[in-house]
């Protein structure tokens, strides 16, 4: 008994961890990024409104910060954002089946809706720039933003820059 105990709670544990963002992350090998200290963040290149870019920039500073990094003007790190979007479309259908029969004679008929949705999906990219070698070091990217709802980017933005941040620094 206590065996099914522990396969259901392991199987809660991992469905409830799993992540409704697409987020991955690539770095290079040969660097020690425990020797990084202070980061500088450079946000021109990031297209979005002031309040999203509030939301982004105040995420990082804070994820950062969580790993004992702090924003120096002169930094070990320079961390570049960028953000875009693309329109998605999503369709699924709601079958409907009605018979009568029996013995494998009978009759009957099906009709199937399909609906589609379209919404604009959005992707963070977050670059990590060693500002000695101007060389990436780090580049991680997540998206799954709907951006087309103000109150799900208010919720989804932050979201999204811990999950990319999460994987930072890299496990070797």
């Amino acid at each position: 008994m206590k065996r099914y105990i522990l396969i259901a709670a392991a199987a809660i544990l991992t469905l409830g961890s799993c992540s409704p963002y697409m987020v991955k992350s690539d770095y290079e090998q040969s660097v020690n990024f425990l020797r990084y200290r202070t980061y500088s963040l450079r946000d021109s290149d990031l297209k979005i409104n002031d309040i999203d870019r509030g939301r982004v920039l105040t995420e990082i500073r804070r994820q950062l910060q969580m790993k004992g990094l702090s924003e120096a003007a002169n930094a070990d790190l320079l961390v570049h954002v960028k953000a875009s979007h693309k329109k998605v479309n999503d369709y699924y259908s709601t079958p409907m089946r009605v018979g009568y029969g029996w013995g494998g004679f009978g009759w009957g008929f099906g009709v199937n809706r399909v609906f589609s949705d379209s919404y604009n999906r959005g992707t963070l990219e977050i670059d990590l720039v060693d500002a000695r070698s101007n060389r990436l070091v780090w580049q991680g990217i997540g998206s799954g933003i709907n951006v087309d709802n103000p109150r799900s980017k208010q919720k989804q933005i932050p979201e999204v820059v811990a999950e990319i941040l999460k994987q930072y620094p890299p496990q070797k």
